[in-house]
């Protein structure tokens, strides 16, 4: 179905409720709605024609138009359509109607929303805090336009409650933020009774940055520079997104060259993050020869890194418009050599783990994700894929070649360790593919073209597949080539929720290797 039509079928089931379309373009459709009917707005576009809620957030327009907007971004990943919501909320109300009863995937959203903004969602079934802890003053919106950005908060003292399981034998654990080891914080609870974990809530939000905040009035390359550092380990998938998002707005169209370029980056960064889950399951079993043989091969791809761009975090290798520069040209031989030889390691390793029935005895059925939860909170990547739900913005959303080359995505259901490593094994094999094709189907010519002016107060979506899922980068433009507002959800956002459910049943022992399975990111949740 086109926008068109789902504009027309809207329109049709909604003749009252429809304000507007405020775009229509591509495979981006823009409606603004009466807020007081977004309940059933939404309810009829997520339950009855299928679009999952991939993000919504909220943005200060009071500049523009004397109120505050909530943005609900809708997907159609069969035909490829982003349909986004737009409901305007006048500052003397400072209320929304909360969706999340009817459509899960909002619950988190709404709370970030109020955090930030202070808009609150009339009927939240748990409007507790969660970007800000109990030291954050409740009157202070850092969102809001009006906040200052030098401005030193007064700290509160405000006591933030998790859930309690009440029963004889009935005990928590509580786990972090600071952890053993050299990763970020995360504050884990856990009920248990005996050993088996009955509940797991998880308090995020220790490192939070203010990106969002911080890049408002900053200039669109100021932007790329710190959607690169994001997290470390997502540099390129984050940068490719907001590249995207800009180049949209600017009308541009990147050379072919460039594209095959974004593709072969991209690729490695996904084959370094998928080696270094697959060592980290292997270590977290006490598999040591498995983990030091995914460690050596993820050197290896850090020596493709090294020699294609002089930066194993791949930074800088993206500009508007393109990349900085040809990182392929001369080195199409060495590139081609390095990857077989990956590949066939990867073979002779994977033989060697699946003939271990200890090991796998240890993976199978441990951790297991329902195909119901996974859809409800609208789980994304690796951990979405094994359990069926087959959606890859490859496939869903093609940005750069990926329309022009073959790949296949991988088919598992049991939603266990198990087959999250099978995803990631597969996906290896498929990145080493893809970049061995694009090497063979790369054209010649430029690899940047130029991005002098963005008008003002435009807005556009950057969506990439990262290594963890399914990237999302909003855009509004400013005035003078700047950024009025930067809206970021990384996979780890949509996946945190899924993880807490994905452990339940199972021993407490096995969280390490649970979690290690998503390897979820702390920094690109705390943003």
């Amino acid at each position: 179905m086109t926008v068109i039509e789902i504009n027309k079928q809207l329109i049709k089931k909604f003749p009252d409720e429809m304000i507007k379309t405020i775009k229509d373009d591509g495979n981006e459709l823009y409606v603004e709605i009466n807020s007081d009917k977004i309940r059933e707005f939404s309810g009829y576009i997520n339950q009855e024609m299928g679009y999952s809620l991939i993000a919504m957030f909220a943005n200060d327009e009071t500049p523009l138009i004397g109120k505050y907007a909530i943005y609900y971004v809708f997907a159609d990943r069969v035909s490829g359509v982003l349909l986004t919501v737009k409901t305007a909320i006048e500052p003397q109300q400072m209320t929304f109607k909360s969706i999340a009863r009817k459509v899960h995937a909002a619950a988190r959203y709404e709370r970030e929303i109020k955090d930030l903004f202070g808009l609150n969602p009339v009927g939240h079934p748990n409007p507790k805090r969660l970007v800000f802890h109990s030291n954050w003053p409740r009157d202070t919106f850092p969102l809001r336009k009006a906040y200052d950005l030098k401005q030193q908060p007064e700290f509160a003292n405000e006591k933030i409650n998790f859930t309690k399981v009440i029963s004889e034998g009935v005990y928590e654990i509580p786990v972090g933020p600071v952890h053993a080891g050299i990763i970020e914080p995360g504050h884990f609870r856990f009920s248990v009774a005996g050993e088996p974990i009955i509940n797991l809530e998880a308090q995020l939000y220790f490192v939070h940055k203010g990106i969002e905040k911080m890049c408002e009035g900053e200039s669109i390359e100021k932007g790329l520079f710190v959607a690169e550092r994001i997290s470390g380990d997502e540099s390129f998938t984050n940068s490719y997104s907001y590249c995207q998002a800009i180049e949209k707005i600017a009308g541009v169209k990147i050379p072919e060259r460039a594209e095959y370029i974004r593709v072969i980056f991209a690729e490695l960064e996904r084959l370094t993050s998928h080696l270094g889950d697959l060592g980290g399951i292997c270590l977290d079993v006490a598999y040591g020869f498995a983990a030091y043989q995914f460690r050596m091969m993820r050197g290896w791809v850090y020596a493709i890194a090294d020699e294609l761009c002089g930066m194993r975090f791949l930074r800088g290798v993206n500009r508007l418009g393109g990349v900085r520069k040809d990182f392929v040209a001369g080195k199409e031989a060495s590139l081609i050599g390095q990857l077989k030889k990956i590949r066939s390691e990867l073979e002779e390793t994977e033989t060697i783990i699946k003939s271990n029935s200890l090991f796998i005895d240890r993976v199978e059925n441990t951790g297991i994700l329902s195909a119901r939860i996974a859809a409800d909170l609208n789980a994304v990547g690796p951990p979405a894929r094994a359990v069926g739900i087959g959606w890859d913005v490859r496939k869903s959303f093609p940005n750069s070649a990926y329309n022009q080359l073959i790949f296949a995505i991988p088919e598992h259901y049991n939603g266990d360790v198990n087959c999250r490593m099978n995803v990631k094994i597969e996906e290896c094999y498929q990145a080493i593919d893809l970049m061995l094709a694009a090497i063979d189907s790369m054209p010649g010519g430029s690899i940047r073209e130029a991005i002098i002016t963005v008008k003002p107060y435009q807005f556009a979506f950057g969506i990439t597949e990262a290594p963890r899922g399914e990237n999302i980068h909003w855009v509004m433009t400013g005035e003078n080539n700047t950024i009025y507002r930067y809206k970021i959800r990384t996979p780890s956002f949509c996946n945190w929720p899924v993880l807490c459910h994905a452990v339940k049943g199972n021993l407490v022992p096995d969280f390490p290797l649970i979690n290690k399975s998503f390897n979820l990111s702390y920094a690109g949740n705390d943003l």
